[in-house]
């Protein structure tokens, strides 16, 4: 018999919630990214290789994503001018992501517009909360961690 205890209820309800609260916020994203030709995902990928040139494999670890997802997406974002591949001077097969200048305008765009958004969501609730919900995700990520 598969009964969950108030505990498993209230973090299936919190499942269901960030579920929720991912599509939203994916949908957000993809309004704020539209203008310049990305997508949520494209962002995420720019933002991390904004760092400096990175193997897709890593960036895929970073988000916690499969490395044929980020694979693919990279390969659209370079299709469409928002990075180049180089040569990786460690591994033969792995090149290395590398923003171009189209790249680095379409975050800076990306940046601000994210920036008065986040802004004018993040005045709706109190500091003390937001943090607190931070905490919160954070606990329950490493929870999730240590399942694995």
């Amino acid at each position: 018999m598969d009964k969950r205890t108030k505990h498993g209820d209230a973090f299936t309800e919190l499942v269901l919630a960030v579920f929720h609260l991912n599509g939203l916020l994916l949908e957000a994203g993809d309004q704020i990214t539209q203008p310049v030709g990305l997508s949520s995902a494209r962002w995420q990928v720019l933002g991390v290789a904004e760092h400096g040139a990175i193997p897709v494999a890593h960036v895929a670890r970073v988000m916690g994503l499969s490395r044929q997802s980020v694979q693919q997406t990279a390969d659209g974002l370079e299709r469409d001018g928002f990075i180049e591949y180089h040569a990786n001077p460690h591994h033969r097969r792995a090149k290395l992501m590398v923003l171009t200048n189209k790249g680095r305008e379409a975050l800076a765009y990306v940046k601000q517009r994210q920036a008065d958004w986040a802004n004018r969501i993040g005045r709706r609730h109190t500091l003390e909360d937001l943090r607190d919900a931070v905490a919160m995700l954070r606990e329950i990520s490493e929870s999730l961690e240590q399942d694995e």
